[in-house]
Protein backbone atom coordinates (compact mmCIF):
# COMPACT_ATOMS: atom_id res chain seq x y z
CA UNK A 1 0.00 0.00 0.00
CA UNK A 2 3.12 2.81 0.88
CA UNK A 3 4.88 1.41 -2.62
CA UNK A 4 1.18 2.21 -4.05
CA UNK A 5 0.61 5.99 -2.55
CA UNK A 6 4.59 6.73 -3.16
CA UNK A 7 3.98 5.70 -7.30
CA UNK A 8 0.53 7.85 -7.16
CA UNK A 9 2.63 10.89 -5.88
CA UNK A 10 5.48 10.35 -8.20
CA UNK A 11 2.85 10.22 -11.13
CA UNK A 12 0.19 13.13 -9.66
CA UNK A 13 3.12 15.69 -9.44
CA UNK A 14 4.37 15.50 -13.14
CA UNK A 15 1.41 15.56 -14.42
CA UNK A 16 0.04 18.92 -12.08
CA UNK A 17 3.23 20.27 -13.14
CA UNK A 18 2.51 19.92 -16.82
CA UNK A 19 -1.36 20.64 -17.19
CA UNK A 20 -0.13 23.63 -14.69
CA UNK A 21 -3.10 25.11 -13.86
CA UNK A 22 -1.84 28.48 -13.04
CA UNK A 23 -0.96 28.85 -16.53
CA UNK A 24 -4.84 27.52 -17.92
CA UNK A 25 -6.95 29.13 -14.85
CA UNK A 26 -6.33 32.47 -16.42
CA UNK A 27 -6.44 31.55 -19.86
CA UNK A 28 -9.97 30.10 -19.41
CA UNK A 29 -11.16 33.08 -17.97
CA UNK A 30 -9.92 35.02 -20.73
CA UNK A 31 -12.19 32.64 -23.73
CA UNK A 32 -15.31 31.96 -21.34
CA UNK A 33 -15.47 35.31 -19.07
CA UNK A 34 -18.44 36.57 -21.46
CA UNK A 35 -20.34 33.64 -20.99
CA UNK A 36 -23.29 32.40 -18.86
CA UNK A 37 -22.63 30.15 -16.00
CA UNK A 38 -25.03 27.74 -17.06
CA UNK A 39 -22.94 27.87 -20.20
CA UNK A 40 -19.31 27.76 -18.60
CA UNK A 41 -20.51 24.63 -16.71
CA UNK A 42 -21.37 22.81 -20.25
CA UNK A 43 -18.25 24.02 -21.57
CA UNK A 44 -16.23 22.88 -18.47
CA UNK A 45 -17.89 19.82 -18.37
CA UNK A 46 -17.02 18.68 -21.86
CA UNK A 47 -13.64 20.17 -21.82
CA UNK A 48 -12.92 17.78 -18.99
CA UNK A 49 -14.08 14.17 -20.72
CA UNK A 50 -12.33 15.54 -23.52
CA UNK A 51 -9.08 16.03 -21.61
CA UNK A 52 -10.11 12.43 -20.31
CA UNK A 53 -10.60 10.68 -23.83
CA UNK A 54 -7.84 11.65 -25.35
CA UNK A 55 -5.23 10.90 -22.42
CA UNK A 56 -6.57 7.82 -21.93
CA UNK A 57 -6.62 7.28 -25.79
CA UNK A 58 -2.79 8.06 -26.05
CA UNK A 59 -1.96 5.95 -23.33
CA UNK A 60 -3.45 3.04 -24.54
CA UNK A 61 -1.78 3.74 -28.09
CA UNK A 62 1.61 4.88 -27.41
CA UNK A 63 3.06 1.47 -26.33
CA UNK A 64 1.27 0.10 -29.67
CA UNK A 65 3.33 2.86 -31.78
CA UNK A 66 6.88 2.22 -29.97
CA UNK A 67 6.92 -1.44 -31.05
CA UNK A 68 5.62 -0.31 -34.18
CA UNK A 69 8.30 1.78 -34.65
CA UNK A 70 10.83 0.22 -32.49
CA UNK A 71 11.11 2.77 -30.25
CA UNK A 72 12.55 1.38 -26.57
CA UNK A 73 11.17 3.29 -23.16
CA UNK A 74 14.80 4.29 -22.71
CA UNK A 75 14.27 6.34 -26.26
CA UNK A 76 11.53 8.03 -25.17
CA UNK A 77 12.61 9.13 -21.96
CA UNK A 78 15.34 10.91 -23.49
CA UNK A 79 12.78 12.27 -26.30
CA UNK A 80 10.15 13.23 -23.50
CA UNK A 81 12.47 14.47 -21.33
CA UNK A 82 13.58 17.05 -24.21
CA UNK A 83 10.29 18.08 -25.33
CA UNK A 84 9.00 18.77 -21.40
CA UNK A 85 12.40 20.61 -21.01
CA UNK A 86 11.68 22.73 -24.06
CA UNK A 87 8.30 23.80 -22.49
CA UNK A 88 9.56 24.85 -19.24
CA UNK A 89 12.13 27.01 -20.85
CA UNK A 90 9.85 28.60 -22.65
CA UNK A 91 7.58 29.13 -19.78
CA UNK A 92 10.16 30.45 -17.85
CA UNK A 93 11.20 32.80 -20.04
CA UNK A 94 7.78 34.30 -21.80
CA UNK A 95 5.03 36.30 -20.34
CA UNK A 96 1.49 35.09 -18.68
CA UNK A 97 0.16 35.70 -21.97
CA UNK A 98 2.07 34.49 -24.47
CA UNK A 99 1.99 30.79 -23.28
CA UNK A 100 -0.50 29.11 -25.24
CA UNK A 101 -2.44 30.79 -27.94
CA UNK A 102 -6.37 30.07 -27.55
CA UNK A 103 -8.93 30.61 -30.88
CA UNK A 104 -12.18 31.97 -30.69
CA UNK A 105 -13.75 28.25 -30.39
CA UNK A 106 -15.09 26.77 -26.92
CA UNK A 107 -15.81 23.54 -25.81
CA UNK A 108 -13.82 20.49 -26.98
CA UNK A 109 -11.09 22.64 -28.77
CA UNK A 110 -9.23 25.07 -27.36
CA UNK A 111 -9.98 24.03 -23.81
CA UNK A 112 -10.10 20.49 -23.58
CA UNK A 113 -7.19 20.34 -26.10
CA UNK A 114 -4.42 21.70 -26.16
CA UNK A 115 -5.29 24.34 -23.15
CA UNK A 116 -5.63 21.18 -20.24
CA UNK A 117 -3.75 18.31 -21.92
CA UNK A 118 -1.17 19.10 -24.78
CA UNK A 119 2.01 17.83 -25.77
CA UNK A 120 3.88 17.85 -22.38
CA UNK A 121 0.67 15.77 -21.11
CA UNK A 122 1.13 13.98 -23.17
CA UNK A 123 4.26 13.19 -23.28
CA UNK A 124 4.43 12.99 -19.15
CA UNK A 125 1.50 10.51 -19.66
CA UNK A 126 3.57 8.06 -21.39
CA UNK A 127 7.11 8.35 -19.63
CA UNK A 128 4.71 8.03 -16.44
CA UNK A 129 2.95 4.72 -17.58
CA UNK A 130 5.95 3.16 -18.82
CA UNK A 131 8.16 4.07 -15.26
CA UNK A 132 5.37 3.39 -12.77
CA UNK A 133 1.99 1.65 -14.90
CA UNK A 134 -1.25 2.04 -15.95
CA UNK A 135 -3.32 2.71 -12.72
CA UNK A 136 -1.08 4.77 -10.61
CA UNK A 137 -1.08 7.27 -13.75
CA UNK A 138 -4.64 7.09 -14.66
CA UNK A 139 -5.28 7.60 -11.20
CA UNK A 140 -3.02 11.03 -10.99
CA UNK A 141 -4.70 12.01 -14.39
CA UNK A 142 -8.30 11.58 -13.08
CA UNK A 143 -7.27 13.45 -9.02
CA UNK A 144 -5.23 16.05 -11.45
CA UNK A 145 -8.80 16.74 -13.90
CA UNK A 146 -10.60 16.78 -10.54
CA UNK A 147 -8.39 19.63 -9.33
CA UNK A 148 -9.08 21.56 -12.76
CA UNK A 149 -12.78 21.03 -12.52
CA UNK A 150 -12.93 22.45 -9.34
CA UNK A 151 -10.44 25.11 -10.74
CA UNK A 152 -12.43 26.12 -13.65
CA UNK A 153 -15.98 26.16 -11.48
CA UNK A 154 -14.53 28.81 -9.29
CA UNK A 155 -11.75 30.13 -11.63
CA UNK A 156 -13.03 33.84 -10.77
CA UNK A 157 -13.31 33.22 -6.61
CA UNK A 158 -9.04 31.68 -7.19
CA UNK A 159 -8.18 34.53 -9.09
CA UNK A 160 -9.76 37.25 -6.88
CA UNK A 161 -7.45 35.75 -3.86
CA UNK A 162 -3.96 35.14 -5.55
CA UNK A 163 -3.97 37.76 -7.85
CA UNK A 164 -2.80 38.26 -11.52
CA UNK A 165 0.76 38.38 -9.92
CA UNK A 166 0.50 35.68 -7.32
CA UNK A 167 -0.78 33.00 -10.25
CA UNK A 168 2.21 34.32 -12.19
CA UNK A 169 4.28 33.25 -9.93
CA UNK A 170 2.98 30.14 -9.12
CA UNK A 171 3.13 29.51 -12.74
CA UNK A 172 7.17 30.24 -13.01
CA UNK A 173 7.24 27.76 -9.75
CA UNK A 174 6.00 24.75 -11.89
CA UNK A 175 7.99 25.94 -14.97
CA UNK A 176 11.22 25.11 -12.78
CA UNK A 177 9.48 21.73 -11.40
CA UNK A 178 8.70 21.23 -14.85
CA UNK A 179 12.23 21.53 -15.78
CA UNK A 180 13.72 19.08 -12.89
CA UNK A 181 11.09 16.77 -14.04
CA UNK A 182 12.19 16.39 -17.37
CA UNK A 183 15.98 16.66 -16.63
CA UNK A 184 15.11 13.31 -14.32
CA UNK A 185 14.05 12.01 -17.07
CA UNK A 186 16.50 12.40 -19.76
CA UNK A 187 19.37 11.03 -16.83
CA UNK A 188 16.85 8.31 -16.78
CA UNK A 189 16.67 7.50 -20.35
CA UNK A 190 20.62 7.67 -20.76
CA UNK A 191 20.99 5.53 -17.51
CA UNK A 192 19.01 2.87 -18.98
CA UNK A 193 20.16 3.00 -22.69
CA UNK A 194 23.89 2.63 -20.96
CA UNK A 195 23.07 -0.22 -19.33
CA UNK A 196 21.43 -1.87 -22.33
CA UNK A 197 24.39 -1.40 -24.21
CA UNK A 198 26.92 -2.66 -21.32
CA UNK A 199 24.78 -6.08 -21.18
CA UNK A 200 25.00 -6.50 -25.31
Amino acid sequence: MENFLNMLLNTFIPLFVAIDIFVVLPLFLSVTHEISKAKRRVIIRESIITALVVSMAFVALGEAIFRILGITAADFKIAGGLVLLIFAILDIVRHGDEHRKVSDVMGVVPIGVPLIVGPAVLTTLLVLVDHYGVIPTLLSLILNLAIVYFSFINAETIMRIFGKGGIAALSKIMAILLASIAIMMIRIGLENTVKRYLVQ
